[in-house]
């Protein structure tokens, strides 16, 4: 739905504020200049390009003058935010180790006062002239909506709070039925579409149901006829429960994703997968190097077996592998069931490495390995999930990534024995609202949560 106005804005933008930023620097450096005359300073204009430069690259970075960013004041405001901070910290750090000749700091202070007031003041009259622009002359393009329908009204709802769109209203009956058995359209119908192109409406927005698209044929005859310009909107929130994505593969197929998975995109599971690996050297190098052969010593002492427990459960994609843990369980007892409170099973030492968390620690080699994250969903014996996937609806959803040594679940409270169905049910939505929205940020937020949680102590953790 972008207009001309919004097209000019992605030049217009990047334009002013360059020759802002320019005019800023200028008049600081004369400032400067007049209250410390000195001729080093002089040679310090060269670093003009260089504070061009910071600008563009923090500009790229936040998605300032990105197609997005364009179309949503309050985004502008929040990349020009972000571009100021990264301007001032990266070009700041510059200037400091410059060697090249002493650069007078109080520039740096009136340099970024000065920039600071001159964004204020560009933002504002920047918002008031976009206002006076669209009410004044109009620079919007008015729409309307065919269809009576869950996505006509969601599509109503958009529309009216974007500024650079005049929305005219619906066309069609109160029913939606806007065509009779055979596909032509009411007389009703063609007159309502005729009085809207002739206030204005350029664009039809339909809103039908998929299996109704080939009843389409009277109504693209009628709009072309008057330079009517149809856009079909799939109405399937009936058919499909979840929310879905919709993208076009070659250019020309139309996919329709069920779920949204973020964790799917390639550059998002590098990154996942970059942090899990440094993560986890650090903690292997830094905490578990030196940890591992006490706790080793510890559980010898109270109990014969191996210090390592390894159980198979169930990983990404629903793939098995060997989960390492602290043996917290005297050895030759089943470990097919799930440990209680008073479980008379779990050792002395294994009872302050299960309150504690740290029988978890060498599931870190499991990271490494490719097989964990560090955050996701918690993995299952083989044996729960054979049983809880006939039970629980979705459950297999939180097998579409890897499993983590801790979750949005844990970090929730839902954690240790599930007594009842309804116990992992709570588990199930936290992991799936977490396998549904991921973000690399959330990883490290549920990481700082677990820590905090571990020192606090839990009643789960047993």
């Amino acid at each position: 739905m972008q207009t001309r106005y919004l097209f000019l804005l992605r030049f217009i933008l990047p334009l002013v504020d360059l020759l802002m930023l320019n005019a800023v620097y200028l008049i600081s450096f004369k400032f400067e200049s007049y209250l410390h005359s000195t001729g080093a300073f002089e040679l310090q204009k060269h670093f003009l390009m260089i504070c061009n430069l910071v600008w563009l690259v923090n500009s790229f970075v936040f998605g300032l003058y990105g197609e997005n960013g364009a179309n949503k004041t309050e985004k502008i405001y929040r990349a020009t935010w972000k571009t100021f901070i990264g301007h001032f910290v990266l070009f700041t750090i510059y200037l400091f180790f410059s060697k090249a000749v002493e650069f007078p700091r109080s520039f740096i202070i009136i340099f970024y006062l000065v920039l600071l007031l001159a964004l204020v003041f560009n933002r504002f009259f920047g918002t008031l002239f976009q206002y006076i622009l669209i009410k004044r002359f109009k620079l919007t393009k008015k729409v309307a909506i065919m269809g009576n329908n869950y996505t006509a009204a969601r599509l109503k709802k958009y529309i009216k709070l974007q500024r650079n769109i005049d929305f005219y209203g619906f066309i069609g009956t109160h029913d939606g039925k806007f065509s009779n058995d055979d596909g032509e359209l009411h007389d009703d119908t063609i007159q309502q579409i005729s009085e809207a192109v002739k206030a204005g409406v350029k664009d039809l927005y339909v809103c039908i149901p998929p299996e109704k698209m080939e009843d389409m044929k009277s109504l693209i005859y009628e709009a072309d006829k008057r330079l009517l310009r149809l856009k079909f909107i799939p109405d399937i929130f009936a058919a499909v429960a979840a929310s879905y994505t919709m993208s076009y593969m070659a250019g020309e197929f139309p996919v329709i994703t069920i779920r949204n998975e973020p964790l799917e995109l390639m550059s998002n599971r590098f990154k996942k997968r970059a942090f899990d690996i440094t993560f986890s050297i650090l903690v292997v190098i830094f905490l578990l190097s030196w940890l591992y052969p006490i706790i080793a010593i510890l559980i010898k002492l109270e109990s014969s077996g191996p210090v390592l427990f390894k159980q198979q459960r169930s990983g990404r994609n629903d793939i098995p592998f060997w989960c390492y843990k602290f043996r917290s369980m005297r050895n030759n007892t089943t470990h097919s069931t799930q440990a209680t409170k008073h479980d008379m099973r779990i050792t002395k030492i294994g009872r302050i490495l299960r309150k504690t968390s740290l029988d978890e620690l060498p599931q870190f080699l499991n990271v490494i390995q490719g097989k964990m994250s560090v955050v996701g969903p918690r993995p299952h014996m083989l044996k729960h999930t054979d049983e809880y996937r006939s039970i629980i609806d979705k459950f297999m959803v939180r097998h579409f990534c890897k499993p983590g040594i801790t979750g949005f679940a844990q970090v929730n409270g839902f954690r240790g024995e599930t007594k009842v169905t309804k116990d992992m049910e709570n588990r199930v939505e936290n992991d799936i609202y977490y396998v549904e929205n991921w973000t690399l940020m959330w990883d490290v937020k549920i990481i700082f949560l677990t820590i905090i949680n571990v020192i606090r102590g839990e009643d789960n953790a047993f």
